[in-house]
């Protein structure tokens, strides 16, 4: 094969790589979030005003003295948590947040709007409660880290939490130059040192999503005087609050 011919071959590639490259930056968010419609529900809802964006929140549970605030996964619809958070938590309020572009929710997701939308949420409703936690699951739970290293939270429990979105991005397109692409890293680890409200992380042996070794990474930058991570047997990603550990552990960690 002659040099010529050769070079046409890796202009060819690097063009491709590139072109991959370029797509993966513009598209990367559409990867990230997945915006759930709004659904029509029986329960108590409000709406919450934040750089000209109105946050609408799920209300489970109104006027106990104790409280949390629930932030769900990149393609979680929240609202299919009412059932069961209001079955297994009856003695505190909970509000379910549909992040912007979610569940009737204004605007569009990015880490910004997220981590903006948190501070205010727990600003709008810390006056109303003796105690108020939050809760995050899967990407949400960055969202429950950088309030909790911001707000004084009660309590912390992170669902199959990851160290960084970044860290696991790098994973799967080992490839690229993730680091420079990416837009929305959700660093948790750079906030780890900056909550000190107690943290119970929950984590499926069988998560290939995020697996547990991010969990623990996270869970050690906390620091174990203040967090705990346990491990549900035979868990999944998706599947994890299916399991009696889940809500036990919860129940449990709330009453300490």
């Amino acid at each position: 094969m002659s040099k010529s011919r050769v070079l046409h071959y890796v202009y060819i590639g690097i063009g491709i790589y590139l072109s991959i490259a370029a797509l993966l930056y513009i598209f990367q968010r559409t990867f990230i979030y997945f915006p759930t419609p709004e659904y029509e529900h029986g329960f108590d809802q409000v709406g919450v005003q934040n750089q000209g964006e109105k946050i609408q929140i799920i209300v489970l549970n109104a006027g106990k003295a104790d409280a949390f605030i629930y932030f769900g996964g990149n393609a979680e619809a929240v609202l299919a948590n009412g059932p069961e958070f209001s079955l297994h938590f009856p003695d505190k309020t909970i509000y379910l947040v549909n992040y912007r572009g979610y569940g009737g929710s204004s605007g569009s997701a990015t880490e910004a709007a997220l981590f903006s939308d948190a501070t205010v949420i727990f600003d709008h409703f810390t006056s109303n409660h003796e105690n108020l936690a939050v809760v995050g699951r899967s990407l949400g739970s960055g969202v429950a880290m950088y309030l909790a290293a911001n707000r004084p939270v009660s309590h912390v429990v992170l669902i199959t939490p990851y160290d960084s979105v970044l860290a696991l991005a790098k994973k799967q397109y080992p490839m690229f130059p993730i680091s420079i692409l990416l837009k929305d890293k959700f660093d948790s680890l750079l906030v780890a040192d900056l909550v000190t409200a107690p943290v119970l992380a929950l984590a499926g042996d069988r998560d290939t999503l995020i697996p547990v070794s991010h969990s623990e990474k996270l869970i050690d930058a906390i620091g174990d005087d203040n967090a705990e991570l346990a491990v549900i047997k035979g868990a999944s990603h998706n599947d994890i609050s299916n399991y009696p550990e889940f809500y036990a552990s919860m129940k449990r960690f709330f009453k300490d």
